[in-house]
């Protein structure tokens, strides 16, 4: 946890899926440095920081170029519109309209018509954009 600090210094929230599995990776590499054939502490150590430095890199790489940043996290997908489904990006997703149709309840959402727009985000989670809602017009 402290190299992953001193490399990116974000919030706990902030930290992506990956770089949860970084740190857990880093405790294995810091284990089979150190407890390996050739046990040392220099050995361990300097997996840990040649790790660090690639994933510093790639982070610098990706804040820097859109390309890269594409590359290395992918694009939002939308699951549904106005259209209706998009049938082939939620089998490709393996995602099920339950799913969306979960995260559109929890956020008060009871139906299709109340969805203007269902994005799989880049980290994982789904979000559910609800239509406007017009206040009813005195005649």
């Amino acid at each position: 946890m402290l190299v992953e600090r001193i490399v990116e210094q974000r919030l706990g929230k902030q930290l992506t899926p990956f770089e949860f599995v970084l740190i857990f990776y880093l405790g294995g590499l810091t284990l089979t440095g150190m407890v390996g054939i050739e046990a040392s502490m220099v050995n361990g150590v300097c997996q840990i920081l040649t790790l660090a430095l690639c994933h510093r890199t790639l982070s610098m790489l990706r804040f820097r170029s859109d390309r890269v940043m594409k590359v290395l996290d992918g694009v939002p997908l939308i699951l549904m519109e106005a259209r209706g489904w998009r049938t082939d990006t939620l089998r490709r997703m393996m995602v099920q309209d339950d799913d969306v149709m979960n995260v559109a309840r929890e956020q008060g959402i009871r139906d299709l018509s109340g969805i203007r727009i269902a994005v799989l985000e880049t980290f994982g989670q789904i979000a559910v954009i609800p239509k406007p809602q017009h206040p009813p017009r005195d005649a």
